[in-house]
């Protein structure tokens, strides 16, 4: 391998591909640009990048773009909402490790009519099948007779948490929608759209995750 022009043995030699000029063998190593995309995943595709078995997935929503891309973690098959689809690696690892506190807000409508002392339980946490959820915020958004939508907000992102938490108080989900994954929202996006973030909104998201909370 060439650095620059000069011959690296050493596999732990620091290299800047922003900046150096990486040879091997003969041919120039280029790096992939760095492509951000927030989609509002509609019911039915798959959070990953391929199936097995055929299934649609989000990557399959794409279409135009060349690059390999990857789902900042998931929603689940039967959930709308905001997802972010990105080759940035360190990025999405910070965005699902809960170690990192970035909020994910969702939209609920739920089964029956939630009274306060019961959305009072999924702020303390409540006990599901793999362990506490954890706290959260929720807010009543409006109530009905055969059902209610409720904005709940959490910082993990265990499978089909949402939906566990609401049912544990009662409250089933009948439909699902996630509004916001740190500072992003969805915009004017309707289901099955997606756009490019701009620059402005790749470093709000990359501020977010810069720094665990302290404690």
């Amino acid at each position: 391998m060439r650095v620059d022009g000069k011959v690296v043995t050493d596999p732990a030699t620091d290299v800047d591909p922003d900046r150096s000029v990486v040879e091997v063998d003969g041919r120039r190593i280029c790096v992939e640009p760095k492509v951000y995309v927030i989609l509002n995943k509609p019911r039915g595709p798959l959070s990953a990048a391929a199936d097995d078995r055929g299934r649609q997935t989000v990557i399959d929503l794409l279409q135009g773009l060349k690059q390999r891309l990857y789902p900042a973690g998931r929603l689940d098959a039967d959930t709308e909402g905001l997802l972010l689809i990105t080759n940035d690696g360190d990025l999405t690892l910070r965005l699902t490790h809960p170690r990192y506190g970035v909020e994910k807000v969702y939209e609920a409508e739920v089964r029956g009519r939630p009274s306060a002392a019961v959305l009072r339980q999924l702020e303390r946490g409540v006990m599901l099948e793999d362990g506490p959820s954890g706290p959260a915020r929720v807010r009543l958004l409006r109530a009905g007779q055969q059902t209610s939508w409720v904005e709940v907000t959490i910082h993990s992102g265990r499978k089909r948490q949402v939906r566990r938490m609401l049912k544990a108080i009662g409250h089933p989900v009948v439909s699902l929608r996630r509004t916001r994954v740190g500072p992003l929202t969805l915009g004017n996006l309707r289901p099955g759209e997606w756009r490019k973030l701009s620059p402005a909104e790749v470093a709000r998201i990359k501020r977010a995750v810069q720094q665990p909370p302290a404690g």
